[in-house]
């Protein structure tokens, strides 16, 4: 155990990681556009030319991270994140992923109230019911402002289908 918790990421690493991440979300937001046309029309500029451009933008600013990262850090053996850091993280980020995967399975409505209501108990220490009564408000107001008000339909699942709300 004691060997895991000196493990620890290096403030060099993550900036190396991190500029490759976003000069490959640049790369990616340049090919939609070029899909979608980066040129000029009759009409003005096509649908992907401003787009292009900002991934463009992505991109060279991901590479001079990148090539100061590796050639010009001045911080060696600076710690980004250890066992310690990385606890509160992984305490919000973890249930973050639940979200997703209950809302992916069980809609988006379920996996809301789900959340609202696991985070205020186990992150907020409020008692079962007060959390139980936000989640059904919170999942409720979406309902109405979206589904009613914007008439946006928002993810579903079998549950909402067994309820009748489509």
């Amino acid at each position: 155990m004691a060997e895991f918790e000196k493990q620890s990421v290096s403030r060099k690493m993550m900036e190396i990681i991190t500029a490759l991440l976003t000069a490959g979300a640049g790369l990616a937001i340049c090919y939609g556009s070029w899909r979608s046309g980066i040129g000029w029309s009759d009409m003005g500029p096509e649908a992907g030319y401003f787009p292009f451009y900002v991934g463009v933008l992505i991109i060279l600013g991901s590479l001079v991270t990148l090539l100061r990262s590796m050639f010009f850090y001045q911080h060696d053996g600076e710690v980004f994140l250890d066992i310690e850091r990385a606890r509160p993280v992984l305490g919000f980020f973890l249930p973050l992923v639940a979200f997703m995967i209950v809302s992916l399975l069980l809609g988006l409505y379920v996996g809301t109230a789900l959340y609202i209501c696991g985070a205020m108990m186990w992150q907020g220490g409020y008692r079962w019911w007060i959390s139980a009564l936000a989640a059904l408000a919170v999942t409720g107001l979406f309902y109405l402002v979206f589904e009613i008000g914007f008439q946006v339909p928002l993810l579903k699942g079998p549950i909402e289908g067994w309820l009748g709300i489509y």
